[in-house]
Formats: C-alpha cells, sequence, structure tokens
C-alpha cells in the first residue's frame, strides 16, 4: 500500500512540473498572471495537458492493448491521430486581448522565416515523442522485470519439484515393515513422515519459511532414516544456536543431507554421517561428511539435487554464500555458509 502512495505521489508531482515547463522556461521574468493571460503560454499549456494526457494513454491503454499485442499499424496511426490533436486543438483556443502596455510580453524567438503555427508544431513534435519514448521505455522495462519474475519464479518451482520421491517410497516401506512386526516405533515414524508431508505440501509454497520449519524437517527426515538404517549406521546430527527469528528459502538444506545418506549408506556394511548445523550472527553454516559406500554410476541422477540446489542459491541468494564440496576418492564433503533474513 505505501508502495503504491509512492507511486501515485511522484505521479502527482511528475504532472505539475511537466505542467509547469512553460512558465518555467518563458523568456520574461513577469507575474503569473501576465503569463497565464498571455495567449502563447495559454496554448503552450493546452499543449502540455494534452502532451500529458497522450502518456497516460500510452501508458495504460495503447501500449499494451496495441504495441505488445503487435498491432503496430494501429498503434502507429492511434498515435498520429493524438498529435495532430496535440498540433492543431490549441489553435482553437479563443484569441483573447494583450495584456496592457507595460506587462506586455516579448514574443518567444523563433527562426527567420518560420511562421508561428510551424515553430510551435515541431515543438510540440520534440515533446510528444519524448514522452511517447519514455512511456515505452518504462512499460518495456516493467514488462521485462515482471517477465523475468515470472521465469524465476517457475524456475525455483521447478527445481523444488525435483525432490527425489525414493524416499517416500523407502519410508513407507519401513513404516510397512514395523507395522507388520507390531513394532513400538511404527506410530512415531507415521507422525514424523506425516509432518514432513505437511511441510512440503503446506509451507514450502511460499518463499521463505521460518528457520525453525526447516530445521524440523531435517530433523524428522534423519530421525526415520535412523529407523530405517538402524544398527547399519551411525548418524551424527547436531545443531548449534538460535534459530529464532531467521527465514530461510524452504527445502534449500535437505539435498545436501539426502545425498549423504543416498551414498553414504550400505545395510551390508557400517557406515558414518556427520550433519552439523551453526547458526551465529545471521550466518548459517552447514557441514555434511559421509564415506562412499555407492559409485555415483550405481545411483541414477547422481548429483542432480546438489546441482539445483546450487542453481537455487545462485537466484535466491546471489553474492550472499559460499559452497565448497570436496568429492574425494572414499568421502564426500559439504560446507556451505549462507547469510540469513
Amino acid at each position: 500500500m505505501l508502495h503504491k502512495r509512492q507511486q501515485i505521489f511522484v505521479h502527482i508531482i511528475g504532472c505539475i512540473v511537466f505542467l509547469s515547463l512553460p512558465l518555467l522556461f518563458s523568456p520574461e521574468s513577469l507575474s503569473l498572471r501576465s503569463y497565464l493571460t498571455n495567449p502563447p503560454t495559454q496554448r503552450d499549456i493546452i499543449a502540455y495537458t494534452l502532451v500529458l494526457a497522450a502518456f497516460y494513454a500510452n501508458f495504460y491503454l495503447l501500449i499494451p492493448r496495441l504495441y505488445f499485442q503487435r498491432r503496430y499499424p494501429i498503434y502507429i496511426l492511434t498515435n498520429l491521430l493524438i498529435f495532430l490533436l496535440i498540433a492543431f486543438v490549441p489553435y482553437l483556443h479563443r484569441q483573447q486581448l494583450p495584456p496592457p502596455p507595460y506587462q506586455m510580453i516579448t514574443p518567444r524567438p523563433r527562426p527567420p522565416h518560420s511562421p508561428p503555427i510551424f515553430w510551435d508544431i515541431s515543438q510540440h513534435l520534440f515533446l510528444f515523442l519524448l514522452v511517447l519514448f519514455f512511456a515505452l521505455l518504462i512499460k518495456v522495462r516493467n514488462r521485462l522485470k515482471k517477465t523475468e519474475a515470472e521465469k524465476l519464479h517457475a524456475e525455483l518451482a521447478y527445481l523444488k519439484t525435483q525432490i527425489n520421491p525414493h524416499f517416500l517410497f523407502n519410508t513407507l516401506n519401513s513404516i510397512y515393515s514395523m507395522a507388520l512386526e507390531r513394532s513400538d516405533r511404527t506410530a512415531d515414524a507415521i507422525v514424523r513422515l506425516s509432518s514432513m508431508m505437511r511441510y512440503v505440501l503446506l509451507d514450502t509454497g511460499r518463499e521463505k519459511v521460518p528457520l525453525e520449519q526447516e530445521l524440523n524437517y531435517l530433523s524428522d527426515y534423519i530421525q526415520l532414516q535412523q529407523t530405517r538404517f538402524e544398527g547399519s549406521s551411525h548418524i551424527h546430527f547436531s545443531v548449534e544456536g538460535a534459530p529464532e527469528g531467521h527465514t530461510i528459502a524452504p527445502l534449500l538444506l535437505i539435498p545436501f543431507i539426502e545425498n549423504s545418506f543416498k551414498h553414504g549408506i550400505n545395510p551390508e556394511e557400517p557406515s558414518d554421517i556427520f550433519v552439523a548445523i551453526n547458526i551465529r550472527d545471521y550466518r548459517l553454516s552447514l557441514q555434511t561428511t559421509n564415506k562412499k559406500l555407492f559409485l555415483p554410476q550405481q545411483i541414477p541422477h547422481s548429483g542432480l539435487g546438489i546441482q539445483n540446489t546450487r542453481q537455487r542459491l545462485q537466484l535466491l541468494y546471489p553474492g550472499k554464500f559460499t559452497l565448497s564440496i570436496d568429492d574425494g576418492p572414499k568421502d564426500f564433503a559439504v560446507s556451505l555458509t549462507l547469510e540469513l533474513t
């Protein structure tokens, strides 16, 4: 609402300044009443008012409905008609008596052998073309910004949908197995999975979410993974610092942790995964380390989640993050530092 009011205020000030140009650039320094009773000045004010109307007609009507719709002949013809109105309507204004001798205003200088009407029309043409170019420039710039924002939104939405669905299927299988065994952990696993799905379906549509919700999602994910691979893996997860009051783009950290489990867990041999998150002075740092128990070529689309997350970081946090990936022969480590809002 405040931004809209500021725009209205800027438009009002701009209109007042524009309509004051005939008075500001008049060759004589006389009273306002003398200017307003001078027929040439009156014609200028009428012409400037029509030029201003032409600007808003182009800005709100002609450019969106004709120029952007590629109806160029109609757009050009319409503006030619508008210019004819600007050029000749001021001269339909009735001629008033000249002011008293002591208030006589020196006529505006014109080129020699140039009829007054053609001199005025040339000035109005220049002014009309100037405001027409200005309206086109602003409108095209706004459209480019809107298109870029829509493209960014679509790209981010696409990247967020690239979450590996195998985790959901595997977790459901694990819960099914626990249910068959009548395990006491079944209810807790269902609650955690329900919380995760609620977060993904209801909260991640927003541009930013509270950091606490993102951390709770990570905690539920890790607890479910511990349930799946209990006895065959050692998972070390820690969070230091206060997440309260901070926000973060949703599902931004999970691909790094998911990658650790994807490549660092093998039910047939012991494995260790380290995940450490630290929050301090509006900065979040994430450290993950895991042994490479699977070869990348054994897993389809290996590295896609991290690649998508890197693109999201570049789009959402330009110049506000550092990402280091150490892909060694036996270990895989990720270090991310991010400026929080």
